[in-house]
């Protein structure tokens, strides 16, 4: 369809969390409904306000994928207009350019590449495992397997490791048409399986990634009486030095993550322990899903058609957040039990048809 100047949808970017999932939300929906979109005072309470290189490739690369006109997109810019015409699926390179997330890119990327009708390939250069945002293998193992049980299928592989500051990490995604999205419900975990995990290093000594698994194997194998297995990979291949500690909590129903990254100074022992509390943190809590999986699966959830619902460990203000962005453009009930920072439950119906 074509949109037209009465359905600008316009989004206040300084929202609740105030970051940059509330742009990469509102393009992904834009391209998705083919309406235009104005995202005003983006992350305008940050230390750097505006759009920093990741959030500008995520405009930069929704446009090329859809067409779209735009207005405002440069580096610093707190303003955007964004207008797409249509989703092509294709073969597509993007290179942030620094160690900006490529997993943040791809969030914004992968909603509309699921409506198409077509298989789309994409290699994204730029940052792997960077704080702030999910590691490739966080997608890989978690967000993506549970996205196939809701009827998308995405597969992807690692060819480099991308770590700060120097970033050159690439990954290479193949995106799959979804022919509808189900609903999902995930409100009881089950009984905790098994505990897996990667302990992974670059240019760095191997007892680096030994001594991060071995803290693992101590503190996890104490505590939970389940089998325990985790990887170890010293030659990592990246630009720079950097480590790293990925675990899974494997439960009947649902599988959930927890990981760290090391720098410059910081002990193995300390990069393994980061990790290993936010598992026990999970673990102790109640609920299904970690809150990690919760802000990426509301805008999923919300274009299936039926009704959603999860429980999570914790409801945080990036989740309430990313379900006010959705309400602009999508005539879903959303009902939220719990309070800010404890766990909840959260429920999401759409009664309209599936928009994919």
């Amino acid at each position: 369809m074509k949109a037209t100047a009465k359905e600008l949808i316009e989004i206040d970017g300084s929202h609740g969390e105030g970051g940059g999932q509330i742009l990469r939300t509102a393009l992904a929906l834009s391209a998705i409904l083919n309406k235009p979109l104005k995202v005003h005072k983006i992350r305008a309470g940050r230390k750097n306000p505006g759009l920093q290189p990741q959030h500008l490739k995520a405009v930069e690369a929704l446009a090329r994928i859809t067409q779209a006109r735009t207005e405002g997109v440069r580096i610093g810019s707190e303003t955007i207009a964004f207008i797409p015409q249509e989703t092509q699926p294709g073969d597509y390179r993007f290179e942030i350019g620094t160690a900006g997330s490529v997993t943040l890119l791809l969030q914004a990327l992968l909603p509309p590449l699921c409506s198409v009708s077509g298989k789309t390939r994409l290699t994204l250069a730029g940052g792997t495992h960077v704080e702030w945002s999910p590691p490739f293998h966080y997608l890989e193992r978690i967000f993506f397997t549970i996205l196939r049980r809701m009827g998308i299928t995405v597969n992807a592989d690692l060819e480099r490791w991308g770590w700060y500051p120097r970033g050159g990490g690439i990954i290479h995604v193949e995106v799959h048409p979804a022919s509808e999205i189900k609903p999902l419900i995930l409100t009881d975990r089950g009984k905790l399986m098994r505990i897996g995990g990667l302990s992974a290093s670059s240019n760095l000594p191997a007892h680096v990634a030994e001594r991060q698994r071995d803290y693992v194997l101590k503190e996890v194998g104490e505590k939970f009486n389940v089998d325990v297995d985790i990887e170890v990979d010293i030659h990592a291949q990246a630009n720079s030095p950097g480590s790293f500690v990925f675990l899974t909590a494997e439960s009947e129903n649902i599988m959930a993550g927890s990981s760290s990254l090391g720098r410059k100074g910081k002990r193995a022992e300390d990069v393994a322990k980061e990790a290993v509390d936010s598992l026990k943190d999970y673990l102790s809590s109640e609920g299904c899903i970690d809150p990690h999986l919760a802000d990426q699966l509301t805008l999923f959830m919300a274009l299936a058609r039926g009704t959603s619902s999860f429980t999570t460990t914790k409801i945080t203000d990036h989740l309430l957040t990313n379900l006010w962005v959705i309400q602009h453009f999508l005539d879903v009930e959303v009902r939220v039990s719990g309070e800010l920072g404890g766990s909840g439950r959260i429920e999401i119906s759409n009664e309209s048809k599936s928009l994919i």
